[in-house]
């Protein structure tokens, strides 16, 4: 008979049978997403395919993530890249110390072990017999991706700016994302349990090989339309008053428009819903905007050169 978490699970992918089942989801866990993104979050659970999202930081990428985890009622396994990541701190490594302490017992009990081998052959084969422990499952310690593959109800695993990580990186993923396992040289081949949602985010600072891109449905994530940002708005930061709202999204689509060292993100306009409502405004007028744009743009230059523009943008936007 089937266990609960597992029949819990199984029905959650059968309610997934459509786009509008994934976006109404979405929607319940508080992630206002397109029909482009729901579609490709429904693609990749039934065609058991990873999903490579890229886009400007700050656009929803990783929350893609973590509220699928949640739709899904998977863990999220998380792993930030970095240059210089390696199989050590992604995949697996070895519990050394368990091994030296084992090797510590077997020193100890190794006439034990050698009592009654007639030669050397014999005594050889006995030690490799204990040898073989030392690189079993017993003391493998598993990384995010090992981890992921070893989850019985299956996971959300999410590799976070890929684009941060080495080309050597990438090659290491390339069988996980196309096989779903995982190859231990003095093991063998370790195979997904369930197969995860993998989820890969990149920022567009460099290119991703072409042999990564193939392994995975591609999904760009742009800066959003003021009628999905109001909505996203009003999800997030439901206590910011309708007029208010609208001016905040009028005024950041605006900066948008205009050639700054950073734009500003959703993650900045929920951000400034949240100061907005702390600051007890209940219009967008100059003070406000001067006492808060640090929120939304993150250099001086920037804040600079829209402060000299503020007349004009305020007023195009009442």
């Amino acid at each position: 008979m089937p266990d609960s978490s597992s029949t819990a699970a199984q029905s959650l992918l059968t309610s997934a049978q459509s786009v509008q089942h994934i976006r109404d989801g979405f929607d319940q866990q508080g992630y206002i997403c397109s029909e482009q993104i729901a579609t490709a979050v429904f693609l990749a659970l039934k065609l058991e395919k990873p999903i490579l999202v890229e886009g400007p930081p700050g656009v929803g990428k990783t929350e893609l993530a973590k509220t699928a985890a949640e739709y899904l009622q998977r863990p999220l396994l998380r792993m930030q890249c970095y240059e210089g990541l390696d199989e050590s701190k992604a995949l697996y490594e070895w519990k050394y110390g368990k091994q030296l302490l084992y090797t510590q017992v077997l020193k100890e009990k190794l006439a034990d072990v050698m009592q009654g081998a007639k030669g050397l052959d014999e005594s050889v084969k006995r030690l490799h017999q204990f040898g073989d422990v030392f690189f079993s499952e017993e003391f493998l310690e598993p990384r995010p991706l090992l981890k992921a593959m070893e989850q019985e109800q299956g996971s959300v695993l999410l590799i976070d700016e890929l684009d941060k990580s080495d080309y050597e990186f990438e090659a290491l993923l390339l069988e996980l994302l196309s096989d779903y396992q995982i190859s231990v040289p003095e093991i063998g081949t370790i195979k997904a349990k369930h197969k995860p949602l993998v989820v890969l985010t990149s920022n567009n600072t460099r290119e991703i090989s072409d042999a990564l891109k193939r392994r995975c449905l591609h999904l760009y994530i742009p800066f959003p339309d003021a009628r999905l940002e109001q909505r996203i708005i009003e999800s997030r930061v439901p206590e910011l008053p309708d007029k208010l709202r609208e001016q905040l999204v009028g005024f950041i689509q605006q900066l948008r428009e205009r050639d700054l060292k950073k734009l500003p993100a959703i993650s900045e306009t929920i951000d400034w819903a949240k100061t907005l409502v702390l600051l007890h405004a209940d219009t967008l007028d100059r003070d406000i905007v001067h006492n808060t744009l640090n929120v939304v743009l993150k250099f001086q230059e920037d804040i600079d050169n829209i402060e000299a523009e503020l007349s004009s943008i305020l007023s195009s936007n009442k």
